[in-house]
């Protein structure tokens, strides 16, 4: 009859990772679109993210803010992944120019000024992507990094002023 005490916490469990998933893939798959440019990419590692949620979703599910760990885990994936296959990355991207498809839910995450952020250090990409893709606050964004407010601060201003003069615009990017 142990076991049937348990059945109640087991079927809890699993519901909040289901909610837990839906709020979050669409959320983690523009998240790392934002750093990958790519779809394909972008769902697998948020795929990937959330797989390794649920494997220690016991754990997790007792932390403060298990979005934040999600972050971290989809923006350490996404730079694995740029490290391991940059060259086929590039090969990919000259083959899908002009046949991406756009995150309808998060906006236009497309065109020059992505391409830019694409291309700035890897903490200012972060940065830029977790404040205007996925909508998170400095100390959101401080949490998820593991970095002081004032470093996402300087990151987001570093960044906006590298693709500002990249592209060539007198305003703010």
């Amino acid at each position: 009859m142990a076991g049937r005490s348990d059945e109640p916490q087991v079927v809890r469990a699993v519901a909040d990772y289901d909610d837990f998933y839906l709020r979050e893939f669409p959320r983690m798959v523009a998240v790392a679109y934002g750093l990958s440019g790519s779809r394909w990419a972008a769902e697998e590692l948020a795929q990937e993210a959330l797989m390794r949620a649920y494997n220690n979703w016991s754990k997790i599910a007792t932390y403060e803010k298990p979005g934040a760990w999600l972050r971290r885990v989809t923006i350490n994936l996404a730079t694995s992944e740029a490290r391991r296959r940059i060259s086929e990355a590039k090969a990919l991207a000259l083959a899908a120019v002009g046949q991406r498809t756009p995150l309808e839910a998060h906006g236009d995450i497309e065109g020059a000024f992505w391409d830019q952020v694409r291309m700035l250090p890897r903490r200012q990409r972060e940065a830029i992507v977790l404040h205007y893709v996925d909508g998170l606050s400095i100390s959101e964004i401080s949490e998820v990094l593991d970095v002081a407010e004032s470093t996402v601060r300087t990151h987001l201003q570093r960044g906006r002023d590298t693709v500002t003069a990249a592209l060539g615009e007198g305003g703010e990017a």
